[in-house]
This record gives structure tokens, C-alpha cells and sequence, in this order.
């Protein structure tokens, strides 16, 4: 009996599907156009919706040694976009997000861990702004044809990134609470 089958019952039950033993493997070339990174934010009591269109992931998963597992993922927030030009353009100036001086985000994985019922945590560091924050992001991985798909969201307070200062400061105008929303598509490794 392999010593993976019932940890890999236990660990990769999705709501849609289980990961059989045949499919754990090991995952890392990323699929862009299967990929987003989104955002959703209040803007003077309004929901509003933006995505990144630009971003990088080395991102290496093996459902099977989920402490083997690491990513850096790389956003360019000049790629903002939010569907309104003038908000799109507001956002690269400098109290936003300022990319001039700041051409990247980046988070990179410093842990991997199982929850169980088919979820992981990725621990690691989220920059923005040149400020650093330890985040702890929820995922869930699914199947779709050979390859995985890694989705989850988490909350972040922009003004702890310093996204939005002077007068955008104020959270009745722009909330201070954002909701990130990822789908990170993986191949097999070859």
C-alpha cells in the first residue's frame, strides 16, 4: 500500500471532485490566460470590481507535499483596471499606488499547509508600496482536465499598504477594506 493513498483521501476532497493518486503530482506551469486576479472595494458606499491584467506566478504545488510547495507571484498595479478610465489612471498616481516608484507587488509563499477537506493555507509576505505585511491566504484546489486549478480570497486594509493617502484617506470615500479573489490555473510539471 503506497503511504500516500489516505493522507491524499483526507487532504484533497473538493467540492466538485477528489484528486485521485493519479493526480497528485506535482504542479508548476502556470496557464495565464485561465489565471485572475481581482479585487472588490466600496467606493462612497457602492461595490465596485477591478482586476490586475498584468502579473507573473512561479508557483510550484504538489497537493500530495503540501510542505514542498511555494510561490512567488509578481503584480504590475500600472495594470489595474476597473472598467471607468479616470479611476484607472487615479489609481497609478502616486497616493494610490504610486508605480513609478513602485512597479511591482509581490507576495512569496513562506508555508504551505493542509486544512483538510480538500483546503490549504499559503503563509508568506505580501508587499505592496514598499511596505510588507505577513498574510495568511486560504486556497482550494480543484481539477479541471489535467490541470489545477488553485482558487481563494482574503481581506486586506489598503491604508496598511498605504493605497489611498491625503485626502482618499478618508474610508468614507473609499472603504479601507479590500477583498482580493484569485484563480491560479497550473499544468503538470513536465
Amino acid at each position: 500500500m503506497h503511504r500516500w493513498h489516505r493522507p491524499l483521501a483526507v487532504l484533497l476532497l473538493t467540492s466538485t471532485a477528489a484528486l485521485t493518486p493519479a493526480q497528485a503530482a506535482e504542479y508548476s506551469r502556470f496557464v495565464a490566460d485561465r489565471s485572475h486576479i481581482q479585487f472588490a472595494y466600496r467606493q462612497m458606499g457602492v461595490p465596485s470590481e477591478g482586476r490586475f491584467r498584468k502579473f507573473s506566478v512561479q508557483f510550484v504545488f504538489d497537493p500530495g507535499k503540501p510542505a514542498a510547495s511555494r510561490t512567488l507571484i509578481e503584480v504590475d498595479p500600472a495594470s489595474a483596471e476597473t472598467g471607468v478610465k479616470d479611476v484607472d489612471e487615479e489609481l497609478k498616481k502616486d497616493a494610490w499606488f504610486d508605480v513609478r516608484r513602485y512597479p511591482l507587488a509581490r507576495f512569496e509563499s513562506s508555508q504551505f499547509r493542509a486544512l483538510g477537506g480538500g483546503r490549504f493555507e499559503i503563509a508568506g509576505r505580501l508587499t505592496i508600496k514598499g511596505r510588507t505585511r505577513d498574510l495568511t491566504v486560504p486556497m482550494q484546489p480543484r481539477m479541471d482536465g489535467g490541470a489545477i486549478v488553485l482558487e481563494g480570497s482574503f481581506p486586506l486594509k489598503r491604508l496598511e499598504f498605504g493605497v489611498g493617502t491625503g485626502s482618499w484617506s478618508d474610508t468614507a470615500t473609499v472603504a479601507d477594506d479590500v477583498q482580493v479573489r484569485f484563480r491560479i490555473t497550473l499544468n503538470p510539471t513536465s
